[in-house]
């Protein structure tokens, strides 16, 4: 075993590969997934930290690149050295991290199981991926090939501007668009989508043509796992017998790297191929295009971005780079009646002595006012009061001064009373 760092506490420098396989991991849509907390990533580079009693070939302070299953980003990670790769000196860790993983399986799909020859043309989905851009450099290795790339839209002027695809095609209707340029046909179709899409390819193949499928991102639809997707995603794959192949000249086949790798004993082979693949990278024929680089505090920015399939080329996490400043949270909203308040409050000196003169004078000025109308109110009411009374002693109340005339007829009532007691 020997350690390869993944953190700028051991190693500044090192980087970590983010691939679609993690972000399937992380929404639960992985065959055989690990047992929950975990540490994901199957890609890193870095310096060796440590060796095991019995590890060769690696010794401390060696550059290399792991594929571990899980727990690239740790800190610190330990990984059997049948999964580990000596880097090119010229190498940097951002382009070891981008290109193991997404060449590894470009490679194999494109000399080992396609066996890719002058002349032929291929059928590429997702064009704009870390893997597609992987294949499309890998095949222009091999003279008059033609490829036709499909992706969404948005991608389209960057990618022709590259000038190495001859073909670009939304995918909305990339069969029709395929008929229009060629009638018939593809040698070689390329397929990481899955579900129609295997339908789809397969009959757009020629006579000898091969169709490979190496990966199922259709299964990925939304924020959550979705059993549906993942049913719907094989359902619709027709079921293709060995006799309609053997009638139509026609291949399938598949590639899985994980199972591979870590469960079909395949290290022997991969390594090899890592070799050639830093060969081709010695000669300039192949360079990983970057799409983004981001703060591991930044990884779920990150994975929102390769969800939303707008990446164009690899993107990887450096833990050497500081996180993006995340937004202020935004303070409790006062209301009307306390914003008021704080804005009278903070206005000081004189503006503010005039402000309470002028609200005590109208406070003035409305008091005098509402004693007033009740004063004036209260004498009403004794006025009517009177009168009410002088009526029903009797008295006429004949004179235009009501108050004045009721006091008067009082006056008699009392006279009248009192004779009366007497």
């Amino acid at each position: 075993m020997l350690s390869v760092t993944g953190s700028r506490t051991f190693q500044p420098e090192s980087v970590v590969g983010l691939n679609f396989q993690d972000l399937m991991v992380r929404l639960g849509a992985i065959d055989s997934p690990p047992k929950t907390p975990t540490i994901m990533g199957f890609e890193c580079a870095g310096e060796v930290e440590a060796v095991g009693e019995e590890v060769e070939g690696f010794k401390v302070g060696d550059r290399v690149v792991a594929l571990p299953e899980f727990r690239a980003w740790s800190e610190l990670v330990a990984v059997p050295t049948k999964y580990v790769y000596h880097i090119p000196e010229e190498m940097s860790f951002q382009d070891a991290a981008a290109t193991v993983m997404n060449y590894l399986v470009a490679y194999i799909l494109i000399f080992d199981l396609v066996s890719l020859r002058e002349g032929k043309s291929i059928l590429l989905h997702s064009v704009g991926g870390g893997v597609g851009q992987a294949i499309v450099q890998l095949a222009r290795t091999v003279p008059n090939v033609t490829i036709f790339g499909v992706c969404s839209k948005s991608k389209h002027e960057a990618l022709a501007a590259t000038g190495l695809i001859d073909h670009l095609i939304d995918r909305a209707d990339y069969v029709n668009e395929v008929r229009k340029i060629t009638t018939e046909g593809v040698d070689i179709v390329l397929d990481c989508l899955c579900g129609e899409e295997c339908n789809r390819g397969y009959g757009l193949l020629k006579p000898m043509g091969k169709y490979i499928l190496y990966g199922s991102s259709n299964v990925v639809t939304g924020e959550t796992k979705s059993f549906f997707s993942v049913a719907r995603s094989w359902w619709q794959v027709d079921k293709v017998s060995p006799i309609k192949l053997f009638d139509e000249n026609k291949s399938l086949a598949g590639f899985n790297l994980r199972h591979l790798l870590y469960q079909q004993d395949g290290s022997a082979y991969v390594t090899a191929t890592v070799e050639k693949i830093f060969g081709l990278w010695k000669d300039g024929k192949i360079k990983p295009v970057v799409d983004s680089a981001w703060a591991l505090e930044d990884v779920a920015e990150a994975m929102q971005k390769m969800h939303d399939r707008k990446n164009i080329g690899k993107l990887v996490l450096d833990p050497s780079m500081e996180p993006k400043p995340k937004p202020a949270t935004p303070a409790k909203t006062k209301n009307k009646k306390q914003a008021s308040e704080d804005k009278s409050g903070k206005k000081g000196g004189a503006g503010s002595d005039k402000e309470d003169d002028k609200k005590s004078a109208e406070n003035g000025e409305n008091g005098e006012k509402k004693e007033g109308e009740e004063a004036a109110a209260e004498a009403k009411t004794n006025g009517d009061a009177a009168e009410e009374g002088a009526a029903v002693n009797g008295d006429s109340a004949e004179k235009k001064d009501e108050p004045a005339a009721a006091a008067a007829t009082n006056g008699d009532a009392t006279e009248s009373e009192k004779k009366e007691s007497s």
